[in-house]
């Protein structure tokens, strides 16, 4: 079982930026692809953006697109989310996971695997 740790969030007006880190242990996270998902109040949790265990290849909501940017640092075990010109609309816990599949190119149908860690509070102010 992995354990997972969301750390970064905070408060921040529109248009700011945070990064968003993501330690994980418990497993060979490097042969796992990674994904961010958040859950703003009242609403599903829903996946963000994911990246391959290689870090090669990356997927986007197109909500984030060209604002966002995942990435990992495997000798870290590590996945990050940079997250630029924030909107109010990106208010959420930001969580992340491990794909169910090991050696999986992810896609906007990225499947958790792990149970969820606490996530990360992000709010953005208008």
């Amino acid at each position: 079982q992995v354990q997972l740790v969301e750390s970064g969030g905070g408060l921040v007006q529109a248009g700011g930026s945070l990064r968003l880190s993501c330690a994980a242990s418990g497993r060979t996270f490097s042969i796992y692809a990674m994904g961010w998902f958040r859950q703003a109040p009242g609403k599903e949790r829903e996946f963000v953006a994911a990246i391959s265990r290689s870090g090669g290849s990356t997927v986007y909501i197109d909500a984030v697109k060209g604002r966002f940017t995942i990435s990992r640092d495997n000798a870290k075990n590590t996945v990050y989310l940079q997250m630029n010109s924030l909107k109010p609309e990106d208010t959420a816990v930001y969580f992340c996971n491990a794909d169910s599949v090991p050696l999986r190119t992810p896609t906007l149908e990225f499947r958790p695997g792990e149970p969820w860690g606490q996530g990360t509070q992000v709010t953005v102010s208008s």
